[in-house]
């Protein structure tokens, strides 16, 4: 072997030694020494994606070291953290609950033995899979767009839900809830729904299916409907008009037995021993609560209101038969619920027809009822066109609808009238002091003026007719009066649905008072549904900024609001009339009006506006604050003889658990679905701040139904 060749193989051999167990060079030839330490390395495995909130174990595995332990970082954080995830010591993973931006987050594992030996790995963070709990399929009306509610969990922004395979419109309410459109769909009855995450890691729900539920009328339809038409809207009653439609639930309305008020017990309950008003009171309120003809209670209450009588100079056990009158002539012909209103005793009585006697020569019948029959009954004190607009001379004039003459002529049309017998017959006596209450008043005729009289539109009642006859022509007269629908229906439309009707709706509602269809005049049935479905009424279903409605009479507030929290009468005896001790602060009890101009005059318009608003007459800076105490007492529970739950186990406070949910909850029974979204999210933010269920749903309800949007019926 040449010098060369042994020289490259000695150097040759020392590179090996060096290798495998060092080299200690000096001028000699490398002998062997300690061995030589290689670097550790870190190598991590694992998958390289998670779903948010789920976990991925991770493995890291050190090579060239004595010491497999390892400390774990995400993002460079020891442990990570909750944006980005964290990381226990054994490796295992835990994604963020929701997606960090950017979606990538990176793990480190980091020797323990020796800081300079880690790894790094990139993981993913995808979306979650959506899962879905339940779906339902709405459609309102044939041939509409059908609503989709589905709830779940897991929802992200940008989650769709999915229809037979195709994505929908999509609204992200929150995590566990998605609404969205769906269209038309004719002879189906399920659609397959799925939900669709989107990207990072799209991921869809099992599919599941959705029973289409077909409803006549929407939430807001149905609401604002029961608002204008019974005591106050109730979950169960909106879901059934909804089911039925408006003029199904009107049919069956107009079909509704009428709940009648029973007679003052003789001799009367404790509780109104000594005062039989609180009794009737109680009845009333009690009907007006809970009766199933809330719209027959509803109308008849409207024309209490019209034809005012008042407990205030008329005994008690005269009220409550005529309210059963109203109640029963509610849905007849106005002829006959002005012949009965005419021949009640608390008529009579409030407005001294009864007892009124011929007058002797020379002398004047008395005129109350005369006057007040006209001018706040049934024509007013003007010539009306048929849009209730004042007719007007050649001078600009209002017209006047009847002189001082023809209010004489009637007054002596109604003279010889008292108390029927106990049986219903004429007395021989006049007056007649034994008082029946329930049976109309009964004619003397000795006591009846016979000779003619000259009413109005040159109608002439010849001398020698009876009393029957005279007020049959009196009131017939009254009947044809041009001016009879249109001030009366205005009226009917101030009471269920707005106080400042159009003069085009004031005609539609007139027309059909003049003619139902069938060539019949004075049909209240007609012109009650005419009222409730013109198209002014209903023009809020689709358009809540729709300038409309009137202000709560306290009377409406306090029955809306029971019925809308699921009142329980706890009396012992099943008594009512404490509700009257809450709404006479605010100007008003059943039947207990100042006069017979009633609580509020239909013309009253609000000061400095021409805007006619009549339950605005008794509304002022102390009625308002009462009004707020009201509320107060009804949110705590405090409502003598009534339990209203809002207590953390009621409806409403297991829905406060989530905010949005309750408030949604309110906004439907309270304000038809249409609560502001300004509204909704200041009282969620407010509510949001309160630990206990059942403060945030008094809190709640106190913010709703004090609003302007409450107190004002839209």
């Amino acid at each position: 072997m040449s010098r060369v060749m042994c020289a490259v193989f000695r150097g040759f051999a020392c590179a090996t030694l060096a290798l495998t167990t060092g080299c200690a060079t000096s001028t000699g030839i490398n002998s062997p020494s300690s061995p030589i330490a290689l670097a550790s390395t870190v190598s991590i495995s694992g998958a390289s994606h998670a779903r948010v909130g789920t976990t991925v174990q991770f493995v890291a595995t050190i090579s060239n070291s004595g010491s497999s332990a390892v400390s774990w970082q995400v993002n460079g954080v020891a442990g990570g953290s909750a944006a980005a995830g964290t990381i226990s010591s054994g490796g295992l993973y835990t994604a963020p609950a929701t997606l960090p931006s950017p979606n990538t987050v990176s793990v480190t594992a980091v020797s323990k033995a020796s800081a300079s030996a880690s790894a790094t790995v990139s993981e993913a963070i995808w979306n979650p899979v959506p899962i879905v709990s339940a779906a339902t399929a709405v459609q309102t009306g044939s041939g509409s767009n059908i609503a989709l509610d589905v709830t779940g969990s897991a929802f992200v922004q940008g989650a769709q839900i999915v229809v037979g395979g195709a994505a929908v419109p999509t609204t992200l309410v929150s995590a566990t809830e998605l609404r969205g459109t769906a269209g038309p769909s004719t002879g189906l009855t399920t659609l397959a729904i799925a939900v669709l995450n989107p990207n990072p890691g799209a991921a869809s729900s099992a599919i599941g299916n959705a029973q289409i539920q077909r409803l006549q009328a929407s939430l807001t339809a149905a609401a604002r409907l029961l608002d204008q038409a019974t005591f106050g809207p109730t979950l169960n009653d909106i879901q059934h008009v909804q089911q039925v439609g408006l003029d199904g639930y009107l049919t069956e309305q107009f079909a509704a037995a009428p709940t009648i008020e029973p007679d003052i017990a003789t001799p009367p309950p404790a509780v109104c021993a000594t005062n039989t008003i609180l009794c009737q009171q109680s009845e009333w309120w009690r009907a007006a609560l809970t009766g199933n003809d809330q719209l027959r209670q509803r109308v008849a209450f409207a024309f209490a209101e019209i034809f005012v009588i008042s407990t205030n100079s008329v005994h008690a056990e005269s009220a409550i038969p005529f309210q059963n009158m109203l109640v029963k002539d509610a849905f007849g012909n106005f002829s006959t619920l002005l012949q009965d209103m005419t021949l009640s005793t608390g008529m009579g009585a409030y407005l001294n027809m009864l007892n009124s006697a011929k007058p002797a020569s020379g002398q004047i019948a008395n005129e109350n009822y005369a006057r007040e029959a006209m001018q706040l009954f049934t024509i007013g004190l003007y010539e009306l066109n048929q849009d209730g607009t004042p007719q007007l001379d050649g001078s600009g004039n209002r017209i006047p609808s009847y002189t001082q003459a023809q209010v004489q002529a009637f007054a002596r049309a109604y003279t010889g009238w008292t108390y029927a017998t106990a049986t219903g017959g004429s007395p021989t006596t006049f007056p007649n002091n034994a008082m029946n209450f329930d049976a109309p008043m009964a004619l003397v005729a000795a006591q009846h003026d016979t000779t003619a009289k000259t009413l109005l539109n040159g109608t002439v009642l010849p001398a020698g007719q009876t009393g029957t006859q005279d007020l049959a022509g009196a009131l017939g007269n009254l009947f044809a009066h041009r001016n009879l629908g249109p001030f009366l229906c205005r009226q009917l439309i101030q009471h269920l649905v707005a106080s400042n009707p159009s003069p085009a709706y004031v005609s539609r509602v007139a027309a059909v008072f003049a003619d139902n269809g069938s060539g019949v005049r004075g049909d209240l049935k007609a012109v009650v549904r005419a009222i409730l479905m013109d198209t002014e009424a209903r023009a809020g279903d689709t358009d809540p900024t729709f300038e409309g409605g009137h202000l709560r009479e306290p009377i409406l507030y306090l029955t809306g609001v029971m019925r809308g929290l699921s009142f329980v009468n706890t009396d012992p005896t099943g008594y009512y009339g404490t509700l009257s001790n809450y709404t006479a602060p605010l100007g008003q009890k059943p039947y207990a009006a100042g006069s017979v101009f009633n609580f509020f005059p239909p013309d009253y318009a609000i000061p400095g506006t021409t805007a006619t608003a009549p339950e605005f007459s008794i509304e002022n800076t102390a009625s308002t604050m009462l009004r707020l105490t009201l509320a107060n007492s009804l949110v705590y529970n405090s409502i003598s003889g009534f339990k209203l739950d809002l207590s953390a186990a009621s409806a409403l406070g297991l829905m406060a658990a989530n905010p949005g949910n309750l408030v949604d909850s309110l906004g439907v029974i309270f304000m038809h679905g249409q609560m502001p979204a300004g509204m909704r999210s200041a009282i969620v933010n407010h509510i949001s701040t309160l630990t206990d269920p059942a403060q945030r749903a008094r809190v709640a309800t106190y913010l709703t139904i004090t609003s302007s949007l409450y107190k004002v019926e839209h």
